[in-house]
């Protein structure tokens, strides 16, 4: 049986997951992680067959929490879940090491195809990824953001200060204005009003 580790900040997503998940015999949602925190400790602590990780977590990012999967256990499966398309970050997460990437509304056979392909240890091809890589001039500017720079966006857009921002994903006031000057500058905007605008313009935060 392949036990798996569900790591995502929405309790409803994990839910409805694992229930789909427990159709299938073969597959076993062994533990459950709602932050990058949560989800170290159990990889460090327990043993899994494959990681279902989601980018964007409270503390580190999905991303970041990868490339430390392969530092300490490089042969666990990882396969990337998230709400971002893979044109944002699927090559980005495969070039770390996951095993695949998946958007969050892909359909339940193509959930389970890149489970047992994980399972297995394979890793997408090159060639499958060079669609992904093309055309980098006609996306929109936030593909150029890094996954916490776009989490960092999200939270400015949602209402939060740069206090707590740093709070919520454990980095300085100083480090969280760095990046919110660098988030303003790929963007070509010059305030939060502009990046606000943005977001709704383009989809990419919730506006409170």
């Amino acid at each position: 049986m392949t036990r798996i580790l569900l790591v995502d900040d929405h309790t409803i997503f994990r839910s409805g997951l694992r229930r789909l998940i427990s159709d299938k015999p073969e597959y076993c949602v062994a533990a459950e992680a709602s932050n990058s925190a949560e989800a170290l400790s159990l990889v460090r602590d327990q043993d899994f067959d494959v990681v279902i990780l989601d980018i964007n977590l409270n503390g580190r990012s999905g991303l970041e929490v990868l490339e430390s999967i392969r530092r300490t256990k490089p042969n666990l499966r990882v396969l990337v879940m998230s709400m971002y398309p893979e044109a944002q970050f699927g090559a980005e997460a495969v070039r770390l090491g996951a095993n695949g990437y998946l958007s969050k509304d892909t359909t339940p056979d193509a959930l389970f195809d890149a489970l047992r392909s994980a399972a297995q240890g394979r890793r997408p091809a090159r060639a499958a990824l060079a669609s992904v890589e093309e055309d980098s001039e006609s996306r929109p500017p936030h593909y150029s953001l890094s996954a916490r720079e776009l989490q960092i966006l999200q939270l400015i857009v949602s209402g939060k200060s740069l206090t707590e921002i740093g709070r919520l994903i454990f980095i300085s006031v100083k480090t969280a204005s760095t990046y919110r000057s660098r988030i303003l500058s790929k963007l070509n905007l010059t305030s939060n009003a502009q990046l606000i605008d943005y977001a709704i313009r383009n989809g990419v935060g919730t506006v409170q």
